[in-house]
């Protein structure tokens, strides 16, 4: 018989335009060049020696940080699937069973209703449902999380056969309905549904608000009982029950097979670590061994609806190529976010990372893994290493043992033995998060995992489609964004520290590339130290009348300019390039300064405690809700600032110290101005940049007065400790 004819499922496409921007970066490289010359040869030798060092410390660190970003333009690639090649006979009968983690920890944080209508919109895949599995992991074991899953199931014998029958996108009921105006052509069909959801929403937020599920469906439910010994969220045994399955003939209004849904709160007790997000997922993993144990496992945050019903589709056809598909590990998706404004107020869009920097790392190798909307290997996942040797045979790749074991016993002794592989007991004496499954011991687990699986010689791929095919929530406050980015940045630097750090553990095991890559995220906490030292040492000495760089009419002049225009140019181009705004980008630029300056220093700091033993991890959850005036100003792009956390006493304390040394200097100095421009430009510039920055915080400091203002005592205490630095350096140094 003769051999079918080989079309690929993707392609990968170069970006057009990197000898041009090479040529331009050798440039910027020379001017970076030029800058540490001019520090190495005009170093004073006696006063302001040791700031002059300070600077060029600075300096040496923002060159080589730049260097590292180059990684990530140097090689760009782009992946398009081919996902009508699928439909062809040839692979649409061998299609892998795809299992599916939601993860909620919180109900208070993350509203049942939310986490459900997440659930609902990835089982209702367009994709044979006796082939996909539906898992949710509910790390705060809440009866009225478990009680919103029940109503779901309920409910997705509707909504199922209504997303295929029209063709719904987004699958999210909640999305969908807000996405439309007027009432579609079906209208009786989708005013029966919509009811049909109202009805069920309103059921499970009076729950949420009451705390409590309703006595006649605790008396009606059986399930119900196990929260009945329950003595708390970290004290209590494995509830795992199977809510849809073929076995049990779960069927849809139109008669076919429902996906199976499985709710799962792992054991907990507090003499044991239950290792946050990771620790849910490796049960996960296991669990799902027991009942399904697909060959593809799609992980989501609960806040993190399916945009796109042919998303798996996609994914396989990297998985399933016949000459490149067995050297993936994982297929990364981008992050999308609902409720983003036009210029993204607090740059929670990532437009930079998710349209430029992770088609950087697919350059070398492979995007890193970033905890949702990521298609996993089972098998990559479990901690097999690559070998050229390894293919599946997708013919064969469904477990007929499960199905064989499955078809032996109940649902109730399903349950009963999936149990056990949730139990605080199960990974001890084992390579369970050690060499298994997610790794343990760092904050951001996810990028850690997916270089160790690089690492074994896999690859990795980044699928960036016009439509997005996940969307979630952002934070709306600037302290949530601060927070979130405090507890990323602690981790990625926790990587660096770690055995498994990109500097020694990947290299020869990595492209050079990739090490850059990852090197260059996994730094951001250091960032911190030289950016803080830009933001105060040159506006203290500008307040005192003395330059510490080049005046205009010097030669060493023109490479500081030249950096700072040429690639402050370049970004803003580049920004502008992936559907950014203008004001979207100095919007960028603030939280640029702010994260530097509050979240990477309070993440090194908690780094360095750590390392001493003074500091333990704390997984803190985003808040995925907002109050309704607090959702108004940021749909109106006004900072949300709303209390006097360290972080933002300290860009309070900074605001009103650049404020103070240039209207302290323009006082001073007022008459010999022109004088003044010319020796000292570029620090004028730089502590100008950096009060327009501010604004927002003088507005909430001293000018607005609604709740999310800056509260009086961050204006007293920032006042205070500015006005005091700015005093005691220009009259005791």
């Amino acid at each position: 018989m003769a051999k079918e004819e080989y079309y690929p499922l993707f392609e990968t496409r170069r970006r057009k335009g990197r000898l041009m921007y090479r040529v331009f970066s050798f440039s910027l490289l020379i001017g970076i060049w030029s800058i540490w010359v001019y520090r190495l040869s005009y170093i004073p030798k006696e006063d302001g020696k040791w700031v002059w060092i300070g600077l060029l410390c600075a300096e040496l660190w923002f060159g080589f940080y730049w260097f590292l970003r180059q990684a990530l333009r140097w090689n760009p690639i782009f992946r398009q699937p081919f996902p009508e090649r699928l439909t062809q006979s040839r692979y649409e009968n061998m299609l892998p069973k795809v299992d599916i983690f939601v993860c909620t920890a919180n109900p208070d944080i993350e509203p049942p209703i939310m986490v459900i209508n997440t659930v609902l919109s990835v089982m209702a895949y367009d994709y044979p449902t006796e082939k996909l599995s539906v898992y949710l992991s509910d790390d705060g074991g809440s009866d009225v999380t478990f009680y919103a899953l029940l109503e779901a199931s309920k409910f997705a014998k509707h909504w199922l056969p209504f997303c295929k029958r029209f063709k719904v996108e987004p699958r999210s009921p909640d999305a969908y309905f807000k996405t439309l105006d007027t009432c579609p052509n079906n209208a009786k069909e989708f005013l029966a549904i919509k009811r049909m959801y109202q009805d069920m929403e309103s059921r499970v937020e009076n729950a949420s608000k009451l705390g409590k599920v309703p006595e006649e469906t605790y008396s009606k439910h059986k399930e119900f009982s196990e929260w009945g010994s329950y003595s708390s969220k970290r004290d209590h045994d494995t509830i795992l029950h199977i809510l849809l399955h073929r076995k049990d003939n779960a069927r849809d209004e139109d008669g076919f097979v429902m996906p199976t849904l499985v709710y799962l709160a792992r054991e907990k007790r507090p003499q044991f670590q239950h290792n946050f997000k990771a620790g849910a997922m490796n049960s996960l993993i296991r669990v799902s061994s027991m009942i399904s144990n697909g060959k593809i496992i799609l992980n989501v945050d609960c806040d993190m609806y399916s945009n796109n019903s042919q998303s798996i589709r996609d994914a396989l056809c990297f998985f399933m190529d016949e000459e490149k598909g067995h050297e993936i590990a994982f297929v990364q998706a981008p992050q999308g976010f609902e409720n983003i404004t036009k210029n993204d107020i607090y740059g929670g869009s990532f437009r930079i990372p998710h349209e430029v920097d992770l088609h950087g790392f697919d350059g070398f190798g492979g995007p890193m893994y970033i905890g949702t909307g990521c298609f996993h290997r089972r098998d990559a996942l479990c901690g097999r290493k690559y070998s050229d040797q390894y293919k599946i045979d997708w013919k064969n790749a469904n477990d007929e043992n499960i199905d064989h074991m499955i078809k032996e016993v109940s649902l109730q002794e399903l349950e009963e033995k999936s149990k056990t592989l949730a139990s605080c007991t199960y990974e001890e004496n084992t390579s369970w998060g050690k060499e298994m499954g997610l790794l343990y011991g760092c904050v951001v687990e996810d990028v850690i995992t997916g270089l160790y699986i690089l690492c074994k010689g896999w690859k990795s791929v980044y699928y960036n489609p016009t439509r997005r095919p996940f969307l979630g929530l952002t934070p709306t406050t600037l302290p949530e964004s601060l927070v979130q980015h405090k507890r990323w940045s602690e981790g990625q630097f926790q990587i660096v520290l770690s055995k498994f750090s990109p500097i020694w553990y990947a290299s020869g095991l990595i492209n050079p590339g990739l090490q850059m890559s990852y090197c260059y995220y996994n730094l951001w906490a250091l960032n911190s130290i030289p950016t803080l030292y830009y933001s105060i040492i040159p506006s203290l000495y500008l307040l005192k009348g003395i330059p510490l760089f080049p005046q205009i009419s010097s030669p060493w002049f023109i490479p500081f300019a030249y950096v700072i225009v040429g690639d402050s140019t370049y970004c803003l181009l580049e920004f502008l390039r992936v559907g950014g705004t203008i004001k979207g980008w100095w919007n960028e630029l603030r939280m640029w300064v702010y994260k530097r300056t509050s979240s990477y220093l309070f993440a090194f700091v908690d780094n360095m405690l750590k390392v001493f033993g003074f500091s333990n991890s704390n997984f803190i959850i985003s808040t995925k809700v907002a109050e309704e005036n607090v959702s108004q100003r940021y749909e109106k792009e006004i900072i949300e600032f709303g209390n006097s956390s360290p972080m933002l006493t300290l860009l309070a304390t900074l605001a009103m110290l650049n404020l103070f040394c240039l209207v302290g200097m323009l006082l001073k100095e007022v008459v010999s101005s022109i004088r003044i421009f010319e020796a000292m430009l570029l620090q004028v510039l730089l502590s100008g940049v950096l009060v327009l920055i501010n604004i927002p915080i003088y507005q909430g400091l001293f000018l607005r007065k609604d709740k999310g203002r800056l509260p009086r005592s961050v204006a007293v205490k920032s006042t205070t400790l500015a006005l005091s630095a700015c005093v005691l350096f220009n009259y005791l140094s």
